[in-house]
């Protein structure tokens, strides 16, 4: 009689049934995370192999620790996809490298308290946490928690002098339309001592120095060029500042550098772009209306020369600006290159036949309708033509003659008195250090007088690029071989102007 083999036979039918069960199961969520999600099993959405240890963190704050990882966010959190992404980790490697270096220098420990300002996912905090900066925040004006708080660069939530340690990576201060505010909250919610570490785009010498006048109390540590992780920004610059104590601001005002007293040298940076510029024409055109107006094709602007991003306000003041289409309208708003920077534009003219111009512009043209002088006094005006002009009517800009406040004797012009002001105080009054100052001046004349008491006083130092059109006994368009009568300067002293202007560090064009 054959032994039983009933019981062995059923055993082995339930272990082969629940193994081809458990291999179902497999291939089924492997189908699905192929064919519906489009991942492979680095995933720990889907797969049996749990997230990376390193991705566990916990971060402190407001009564109930926030952790991300396996263990709070759920298989249906999009954030998942986003901390497991190719982009998210490449950019976690970066800022963790760039912060272990920072704690090797000494700028960085694990106990500070740090703060990641206009961080739109926190990539910066989560490398922060992973090599154990626990007590780390960002910002940016739309939350992305636990990582990301509301707040933006010029208005962080948070007291003054609260961090130990700030960063704002990715070139933000570049793009900020605010910087001189990005860079102020920084600078107030830093601790005394604390350091603040700034990554920017631009790598010129006058960016450089336009950033750290913004950071006016902060101390400038390091500087370190370096490659970036992706090709929105392949270079990157970091700017490594400590906040100084005891500082004085005077009011908001930098002094600029090298004043003493009233008068100030041109700083370096500025200096090195004047060798940069157009070349001067050394010899008197003979059709001056032709040869100056072409030369404004070979101007170097100073924006096509380096990054204006790093400034507090963009102004443009147009001294002698005649109607608003002169070269407000003309060849400010659309040749000069802004760099898609707002500038607020000063008109200065004391001829009111234009005044009525500027009433339309309010919004965009502060008008002065007075002329600039030496000093507050009241002048006497004359409208006056050269040789050959027709009269025309008012309501014609191009046929109305030049005001001077210097009038020509026996010129048969109009005469109006009027009030003049002291120019350069009242640039200094105007404008910092830190703003972007474009000026052109076509004063009749008074150039002579204009440029020696900007030097004198030290508002020089205050203006960035030049366009002057220096006034003298030019040949006449009307009359072959006749000079104008109305100047009594030569082209060699207006040369003379232009060349000491450039010698002292000042970026002069020649205007028509």
């Amino acid at each position: 009689m054959e032994p039983s083999t009933g019981k062995p036979s059923l055993f082995r039918n339930i272990l082969a049934r629940a193994l081809l069960f458990g291999v179902f199961i497999l291939v089924l969520r492997f189908a699905y995370v192929v064919t519906i999600t489009g991942e492979s099993c680095n995933r720990g959405d889907f797969c049996f192999f749990s997230m990376p240890q390193s991705l566990n963190f916990v971060i402190p704050g407001a009564g109930v620790s926030a952790i991300v990882g396996n263990d709070v966010v759920s298989r249906s959190d999009p954030r998942r996809e986003l901390y497991t992404s190719k982009e998210w980790i490449r950019a976690v490697h970066f800022y963790s490298s760039v912060f272990q270096d920072l704690i090797s220098d000494g700028y960085l420990s694990p106990t500070s308290k740090s703060l990641c300002v206009e961080t739109p996912l926190g990539q910066e905090v989560f490398a922060l946490k992973e090599i154990g900066v626990e007590d780390s925040i960002g910002v940016f004006k739309k939350a992305a928690k636990p990582l990301v708080i509301k707040g933006e660069g010029h208005q962080i939530p948070f007291d003054d002098n609260t961090f130990d340690f700030i960063f704002t990576g990715g070139g933000r201060l570049d793009a900020s339309s605010r910087p001189s505010d990005f860079a102020a909250e920084i600078t107030r919610t830093l601790k005394p001592e604390g350091f603040a570490v700034v990554h920017i785009k631009a790598n010129d010498t006058y960016s450089m120095n336009s950033l750290l006048d913004l950071f006016n109390s902060c101390k400038l540590v390091k500087m370190h060029d370096m490659d970036g992780y992706d090709s929105s920004m392949p270079f990157v610059r970091e700017i490594v500042l400590r906040k100084e104590t005891g500082f004085l601001n005077h009011g908001g005002k930098k002094i600029p550098h090298g004043i003493s007293g009233k008068k100030c040298s041109v700083p370096g940076h500025k200096r090195e772009l004047v060798e940069k510029a157009e070349p001067l024409i050394e010899e008197e055109p003979l059709k001056p209306w032709i040869t100056l107006k072409r030369n404004i094709n070979n101007v170097k602007y100073l924006p096509s020369m380096v990054d204006i991003s790093f400034k507090n306000r963009y102004v443009y003041v147009d001294v002698g600006a005649r109607s608003y289409g002169s070269s407000i309208g003309s060849w400010f708003r659309k040749q000069y290159p802004k760099q898609n920077k707002t500038f607020h534009v000063y008109a200065i003219e004391a001829d009111k036949h234009f005044h009525q111009q500027y009433d339309l512009k309010k919004k965009t043209v502060t008008l002065l309708p007075y002329a600039a002088w030496v000093r507050n006094e009241t002048l006497r005006f004359e409208i006056n033509r050269d040789p050959g002009q027709e009269e025309v009517s008012e309501l014609m800009d191009k046929g109305r003659g030049m005001g001077r406040i210097q009038p020509v004797k026996s010129s048969g012009g109009e005469v109006d008195e009027i009030q003049g002001f002291d120019f350069a105080e009242w640039l200094k009054n105007t404008v910092m250090e830190s703003d972007f100052v474009v000026m052109k001046m076509d004063v009749e004349g008074t150039e002579f007088d204009l440029i020696p008491r900007l030097f004198e006083t030290g508002a020089i130092c205050l203006i960035d690029e030049i366009f002057l059109e220096c006034h003298y006994n030019r040949w006449q368009r009307c009359c072959p071989g006749q000079r104008s009568t109305k100047y009594e300067k030569n082209y060699g002293q207006c040369l003379q102007l232009f060349t000491s202007l450039r010698e002292s560090g000042v970026l002069v064009h020649q205007w028509w």
